[in-house]
């Protein structure tokens, strides 16, 4: 009976605050009600800003069809004017090129210019993306891009008045590129942008085409160089020059004399320079791609954990990893230089196989070797307790995804080798060897991707879950023996006194703290940062090899004997760009698994 009146007073007092003819009190109440009950949610407040962009796949597929389109537009012109019966010359290539790498650094000033004039065009960045040994490869191959170009412009320079302008303006404005764009990537390969998002996406999409597109040409100039330099040994120099007007692609330089000594070391340096160039451009579209997805993106920082993992080399480690590795790696330096020179010294067949032979032989260990050590890595995530990262990451993402699809480069050659040795006739040690050889490739690449991707997805190491429970207790806790005097850890924190009785500086109480519950490195943990290491070194001289000419795929004749000499260079000049680059991007996947062990 009492308490209906009472609720009928409340109920009335509440209507006349809310309409004005309260007390203060009641308005201040219910305003602060008001207010509470418009922000509940005090963990998300990047979702508002989220709702401005109303098709976020839109502006992606816009984007995706410029870079399409202009891709098939490079890659039509590229492919064109590696042949001479085609009307299509090389200056128009550069041309093309040169527009396209004018266009993407007006584009990057006007993404820095706009980045840095809005506070609030940056709310978050991506901490996977873009990690310290990435950027660190992309200058290192940035600072021998730039001395190629220098090399270009020496050669061109050399003759300039038999050739087009554009010869050597090209290289000029790729040397400004490589270095706007490296500064870009170092400054911005973290950021999640959210102001001009269409207009970013397009931008970022035409910075991928155009380093996909100096890729293409870098590969086809490059493969044609190595097809003149073949045929410059076996014919004289009146065929080879009928050669290029019957119907065999030359560049425009090689019409015009080069007699002089500089002339000559430009024009054999630019092409050794050649496949960093390559990867150069395509570690730069790996990057960039990562920033267009990362475009219009909020990161959750509560489920978004950072791991900040120092990079420990000779620590943790028993060395042998780094021995075995080093090992391969200047064992297959000598086997490349003593190859290059039989190979190309000698046209005996008997130096040709047995150069063919220790190529082969020293590939087959190096391969055995690292299949089972992929296989025993394998073998030991099985027992490591570590839990998967399940977050969403498209730095890993990428990752897993070039690391399958470039492998499908050397898969295809090593089928191609397969067949042809086997329906071939007759049979012998060098051709059994090859077949070993290809065996061998595709094994350990199936075993190493096996490996790689299940690091990638593991989490850091981390401190033990117990330790968070445990680490109250320990406060109040009398330490002894610390130093020859007592210690006393407080509640607030606080430093324990400047110095010691010894002189030496005051010990705070949270290092002291966590360098005692923080966890010992475990067998499992060694082993693969052993393994990481001796896969990264031998993924480096396999890099190397085939990169600066040891390729055995032209100089054994089972496979040309068998596809012909049109379809075998062909099926080689296409495929093995995909290998190479496999090598390095598994040396910077390798590398992130070592330091994530």
């Amino acid at each position: 009976m009492t308490d209906e009146p009472v609720r009928k007073d409340s109920e009335i007092r509440r209507l006349s605050s809310s309409m004005g003819c309260g007390h203060k009190d009641d308005k201040a109440s219910l305003a602060s009600s008001q207010i509470a009950s418009f922000s509940p949610q005090p963990h998300r407040p990047p979702s508002a800003p989220a709702s401005k962009e109303v098709w976020k796949k839109g502006g992606r597929m816009f984007s995706i069809l410029l870079a399409v389109h202009l891709a098939l537009l490079a890659c039509t012109l590229v492919s064109s004017g590696a042949f001479e019966k085609i009307a299509v010359h090389d200056y128009d290539v550069f041309f093309l090129l040169t527009v396209l790498m004018l266009i993407v650094i007006t584009w990057i000033i006007f993404y820095l210019a706009n980045t840095s004039r809005y506070p609030d065009a940056i709310p978050c960045r991506d901490s996977h993306a873009g990690p310290i040994w990435l950027r660190g490869g992309l200058i290192l191959f940035a600072i021998f891009s730039l001395v190629m170009d220098v090399f270009k412009i020496g050669y061109y320079s050399s003759f300039y008045s038999c050739l087009s302008a554009i010869k050597i303006i090209y290289p000029i404005v790729q040397a400004i590129f490589v270095v706007v764009q490296t500064y870009f990537l170092w400054m911005s390969a973290k950021d999640c942008v959210h102001v001009h998002l269409n207009v970013t996406r397009c931008g970022l999409m035409l910075t991928l085409t155009t380093n996909l597109a100096v890729w293409m040409s870098a590969v086809t100039d490059e493969s044609v160089h190595k097809a003149h330099s073949k045929f410059r040994k076996n014919v004289t120099e009146e065929l080879f020059r009928w050669l290029l007007k019957v119907g065999m692609r030359s560049s425009s330089a090689d019409e015009c004399n080069c007699n002089s000594q500089i002339c000559q070391v430009f024009n054999n340096g630019y092409f050794w320079l050649y496949p960093f160039n390559i990867e150069y451009s395509l570690f730069a579209s790996a990057m960039v791609y990562v920033m267009w997805k990362n475009v219009g993106r909020f990161i959750d920082h509560h489920s978004h954990h950072i791991h900040r993992l120092k990079f420990r080399l000779f620590q943790r480690t028993f060395f042998v990893g780094i021995v075995l590795g080093l090992i391969i790696l200047v064992s297959g330096l000598g086997v490349l230089i003593l190859y290059e020179v039989q190979i190309n010294s000698s046209t005996e067949s008997s130096k040709k196989s047995q150069a063919l032979s220790m190529y082969y032989i020293f590939n087959i260990v190096c391969l055995g070797l690292m299949s089972l050590v992929c296989i025993g890595g394998s073998v030991i995530y099985r027992f490591d307790k570590r839990d998967m990262d399940r977050h969403k990451n498209p730095t890993r993402t990428l990752d897993v995804a070039l690391l399958m699809g470039s492998a499908l480069g050397q898969y295809a050659i090593s089928y191609y080798s397969i067949v042809a040795i086997v329906a071939s006739t007759p049979r012998d040690a060098v051709s059994a060897l090859n077949l070993t050889y290809a065996l061998l490739m595709i094994a350990q690449h199936t075993f190493q991707n096996i490996f790689i991707i299940e690091g990638l997805h593991r989490q850091p190491p981390k401190e033990d879950h117990r330790r968070d429970s445990h680490q109250k207790d320990l406060y109040g806790l009398t330490f002894a023996n610390i130093n020859a005097v007592s210690l006393r850890v407080p509640d607030s924190g606080s430093t324990l006194g400047s110095t010691t009785a010894s002189g030496a500086e005051g010990i705070h109480p949270s290092d002291f703290i966590r360098s005692l519950t923080a966890p010992k490195m475990n067998w499992r943990r060694k082993l693969l940062r052993e393994i990481s290491m001796f896969l990264l070194l031998s993924n480096i001289i396999l890099w190397i090899m085939p990169a600066f000419g040891a390729r055995p795929q032209f100089d054994n004749d089972t496979e040309l004997n068998f596809y012909g000499d049109s379809m075998w260079p062909a099926i080689v000049d296409i495929c093995l760009p995909f290998g190479i680059f496999y090598r390095m991007h598994a040396v910077a996947s390798l590398l992130e698994v070592y330091i994530m062990s």
